[in-house]
């Protein structure tokens, strides 16, 4: 990576909260905002520096609060990024963008749609969730045990949520293979592809290693977010967004994205048969020139 792409910016938001900016790739390239996954930071794992350069797309991600280096938003509800993102937006300069998030970030990708679409130029969703209570969708089937067991906490009440995620959090300072080793029961064959990569499973490490360095307030809000109201309609999601989910996803089913797309007026569904939850580390790439120009067919690029 050259200096650009090590470089990290603080933010103020309108409140006095710190956010945390880490910006990659082509410094006058198409602007895409990365929105990580839970628990997650701005440090990745992403495609590489040279592949950013080369395909000319300028990468922002940005700790969202509580995580990382960014400073906590308590009781926020999903629809605050788009606040947040507006603001790092005008601190560097820029007025159009695209969006994507990956699991967790999914959601929060929407809430930008949804709510900057004079901003917004195109938006991703990679193995996303649905909103809580999404009509005609059972929202719990097909998750692993784990995650059910934490949005069920998180459905009755902070206090038991954020005991039990600050325990991990701890497990996880002390120990960055922890989580991965902990999920290591529950992923299915194509996820354990995936971090067989050894690049790719450090920079997992790492970037839950960093999520979690202060505390798991950041994972505690994420949780308790796509448990309430999301604070938007994604009904009302007017700028082109492309859907894409691994079939084979236990984390945040594939049943999520199907409804998102019946929901979603115009929106690009995308399903992998033979991949799951973490193959979405390896599919960005090759929607990168969708997301950041519009260009090419998505579903034959990633095919």
């Amino acid at each position: 990576m050259d200096e650009f792409d090590k470089s990290d910016r603080t933010v103020w938001a309108s409140d006095g909260r710190r956010l945390t900016v880490r910006v990659l790739g082509d410094r006058s390239g198409a602007p895409v905002f990365f929105m990580h996954g839970t628990p997650g930071s701005r440090i990745g794992p992403f495609p590489r520096s040279a592949l950013l350069h080369q395909l000319g797309v300028r990468l922002i991600a940005y700790d969202r609060p509580g995580y990382g280096e960014s400073d906590r938003l308590p009781l926020r509800s999903v629809a605050h990024a788009a606040a947040d993102v507006r603001t790092i937006a005008d601190d560097l300069g820029i007025n159009n963008f695209s969006v994507v998030g990956r699991s967790g970030g999914g959601p929060h990708a929407l809430a930008c749609a949804a709510l900057m679409p004079d901003r917004v130029s195109r938006c991703a969703v990679l193995v996303g969730l649905a909103p809580r209570h999404a009509k005609g969708l059972d929202w719990y089937e097909g998750m692993t045990e784990s995650n059910r067991r934490e949005y069920s906490v998180a459905e009755s009440g902070v206090g038991a949520l954020a005991q039990k995620i600050e325990a991990s959090a701890e497990q996880i300072r002390n120990d960055p293979k922890a989580l991965l080793r902990n999920l290591g029961p529950e992923l299915p064959l194509p996820d354990w592809q995936v971090i067989a990569d050894n690049t790719i499973r450090i920079g997992i490490r790492r970037n839950f290693a960093e999520a979690l360095a202060r505390s798991g307030a950041g994972w505690v809000d994420d949780a308790r977010s796509f448990t309430q109201e999301w604070g938007f309609d994604p009904a009302d999601i007017l700028v082109p967004t492309l859907l894409w989910h691994g079939a084979q996803d236990v984390f945040s089913p594939v049943q999520h994205t199907h409804w998102l797309a019946r929901t979603i007026p115009g929106s690009i569904e995308m399903i992998a048969a033979d991949a799951a939850h973490f193959s979405a580390i390896d599919v960005l790439p090759s929607l990168l020139p969708w997301i950041a120009f519009g260009r090419r067919d998505p579903i034959a690029d990633a095919a």
